[in-house]
């Protein structure tokens, strides 16, 4: 079993050194045992605007690369079999992982998925209407009604592409876009 937690703890410095924010870690896909590779999943922003370039995610990927590789060489496997690392930034329809990425998008779409039921439910999408820090819940309206959905019961949310969320999102800086990096392994 692949403990996401210690993984985090492990990526939260390299991201950081670097001046980014962790937005999310996940491990998907089948075990070695299965014939698909499963991947590490690593998101990260800058702070500032949000995003990460390429060359941010070149950075990440190779500073995220060379820790696991120390670990491994230690004899501490943290993913055990083969596994691919992708580092990518949040995107505009972005995961809400954190407190402060409900607190941010307040007024836009979300899908807001429980770790268990809620008044018969789990799943829940409409407009994100408030988040209140204190009692760590967020305000999601369906249908004209307001629930107040703790944070602690989130297992997934996302925010849902629309056009307000397009014309509020910041200018992406294209930079590198169009340039193919093909490195060979030693």
């Amino acid at each position: 079993m692949v403990d996401i937690a210690r993984i985090t703890g492990i990526i939260e410095p390299e991201a950081r050194a670097l001046g980014f924010d962790l937005v999310r870690v996940i491990v998907y896909g089948k075990s070695e045992v299965g014939d698909e590779e499963r991947t590490l999943q690593v998101m990260a922003e800058r702070p500032e605007t949000g995003q990460l370039l390429i060359d941010d995610c070149a950075a990440l990927s190779h500073r995220i690369s060379d820790r696991l590789d120390e670990l491994e060489a230690a004899g501490d496997d943290l993913i055990a079999g083969a596994y691919r690392l992708e580092v990518s930034s949040p995107g505009i329809d972005r995961p809400l992982t954190r407190a402060k990425d409900f607190a941010a998008w307040i007024g836009h779409e979300v899908r807001v998925e429980l770790r268990e039921l809620l008044d018969r439910r789990k799943r829940f999408r409409g407009d994100l209407v408030g988040f209140d820090a204190e009692r760590a819940t967020i305000l999601i309206e369906e249908d004209a009604q307001v629930y107040a959905v703790p944070f602690a019961l989130v297992d997934t949310a996302k925010l849902v592409l629309t056009d307000k969320l397009i014309a509020a999102s910041r200018p992406v800086d294209m930079t590198g876009a169009d340039t193919i990096v093909e490195e060979q392994e030693d």
